[in-house]
């Protein structure tokens, strides 16, 4: 018996170290080279209070996604990670978003059958088998190919409990039948094996576009999901055309091929070398790629420099301390960031927003909150301002966590720079400033001390869950 528990134990060891390092599959956690960034525009969803108290929202992003399929004459790629019409306990007011991407783009498919019309997509929008999507199989008989991304072919950010789940219960798959327990985000039920899948805390989490246009194309990305509840949050969208486009096809391509569908879509050929000349050039960043994006910006940041961080979940140590650091030498830092007070309608901890906004505040960086009722401030983007007048801007799906961060998640963010005499990088700073002086006569932040969170067991909480995977962030 003893030779039996050791042996499960180095079974057990050699898993969990195993899928925690294991090689990427090709084609993931790459920096693109520079393109000349081509007809950059800025888009987006912004929720507020206006001047008699209403809560507002201005919505720009899936109104242009959507214009974009629907003048796709060869091709569409999306990569989303939420579509689906899961809500909770939301209320009114959200947009049908997930049937609306479903309608448009099976209008496109039927009025161009030639068109190739891909989603890929998290395998979390039917529970990992645990329901039928209505949406997934409505796209299918229209010709629309949905490709669900094998997440067993990543590493697992959750290791204590992915290394036994690899061990007994992947082999099980799942089932639409016998659900017994509750549905995490429904009122049906679903299986045991949903639920042990779920514990895994993984996720294509990457929102991308990629459409022809005439003879150029046009690439799209995003921190929002065509996801119904998730329509009144503020969020941002770096839309682009030319080479660069390709280049974020090309990291779509990645997935498809080794999510099992290496004939989704070919990827026309592009020059393999920088290429960006102009006012600005833009570079598509994925996984691990964002972090040293996000590092370097920081850590090159010097007094007269200014950085304004916008951001969901911000809880990786590299970039915290990076923040402190940068606040140390004389750089001016302003972030906002979402409170972490509610998720679909459920209460929520305020971990790990608050904790890691104490720290902030405590090294002198100004911190204020979105003013959020409800929804959730989910942009996510860092901009820094040069004092010589540079500015950069990394924008994206990913937060600032080990998971999003670390090569656990998939995430794609773009990385462009110039000045701002680009109209996309002056859009961002206007954006920014407007979010952070609650102009004109709208409350989009609140001060730091309305949120504050002191207390020194939750902080011990956010840094054993960061460190350890044990958490959704």
């Amino acid at each position: 018996m003893g030779i039996v528990v050791v042996c499960i134990l180095i079974l057990y060891g050699v898993t969990v170290i195993h899928h925690a390092r294991k090689p990427l599959p090709a084609g993931v956690d790459v920096a693109t080279p520079w393109r000349a960034a081509t007809d950059v525009a800025l888009l987006l969803d912004t929720s507020y209070v206006d001047a008699d108290g209403v809560q507002r929202n201005e919505a720009a992003i899936f109104d242009e996604v959507f214009r974009l399929i629907a003048a796709a004459e060869r091709l569409v790629v999306l990569d989303m990670f939420l579509v689906n019409d899961f809500a909770g306990d939301t209320g009114e007011g959200h947009r049908p978003l997930s049937r609306e991407l479903a309608d448009v783009l099976i209008a496109r498919k039927r009025a161009r059958p030639d068109l190739v019309a891909v989603l890929i997509t998290d395998p979390f929008n039917n529970l990992y088998g645990g329901i039928e999507s209505s949406l997934f199989d409505d796209l299918e008989a229209a010709g629309v190919r949905v490709i669900e991304t094998d997440l067993t072919r990543l590493r697992d950010p959750n290791p204590i409990w992915s290394g036994l789940w690899r061990i007994c219960c992947q082999w099980f798959g799942n089932t639409l039948r016998n659900g017994w327990l509750p549905d995490p985000v429904g009122d049906g039920k679903v299986t045991l094996r949903t639920w042990l899948r779920l514990l895994n805390f993984k996720a294509n989490h990457r929102k991308t576009l990629v459409v022809d246009a005439g003879d150029d194309w046009v690439g799209l990305v995003t921190s929002a999901n065509p996801h119904d509840a998730s329509s009144l949050h503020s969020n941002q969208a770096v839309r682009f055309h030319g080479r660069a486009a390709l280049d974020l096809l090309a990291t779509e391509d990645a997935v498809a091929r080794f999510s099992g569908s290496p004939d989704a879509f070919s990827v026309p050929e592009r020059a393999p070398v920088d290429d960006a000349h102009g006012d600005a050039a833009l570079r598509i960043v994925t996984e691990s790629r964002i972090r040293e994006v996000a590092l370097e910006l920081i850590g090159g940041a010097e007094a007269g420099d200014q950085l304004d961080l916008a951001m969901f979940y911000l809880a990786h140590r590299d970039v915290i301390e990076a923040f402190i650091r940068a606040a140390e030498r004389g750089v001016a830092i302003r972030v906002i960031l979402d409170p972490n007070k509610g998720a679909f309608g459920r209460e929520g901890s305020g971990i790990p927003n608050r904790q890691v906004a104490m720290e902030l505040t405590r090294a002198e960086i100004d911190v204020r909150w979105c003013n959020t009722r409800g929804e959730q401030c989910h942009s996510k983007f860092l901009l820094r301002t040069g004092a010589d007048g540079a500015v950069d801007l990394l924008a994206g799906s990913a937060n600032l966590t080990r998971r999003n961060l670390d090569n656990y998640n998939l995430e794609t963010n773009v990385h462009l720079r110039g000045t701002f005499d680009v109209p996309a990088l002056d859009a961002v700073r206007i954006a920014f400033d407007e979010r952070w002086n609650n102009e004109p006569d709208r409350v989009h932040s609140v001060d730091y001390d309305v949120y504050a969170d002191h207390r020194r067991w939750r902080y011990l909480v956010y840094r054993f869950m960061e460190a350890t995977g044990l958490s959704t962030f």
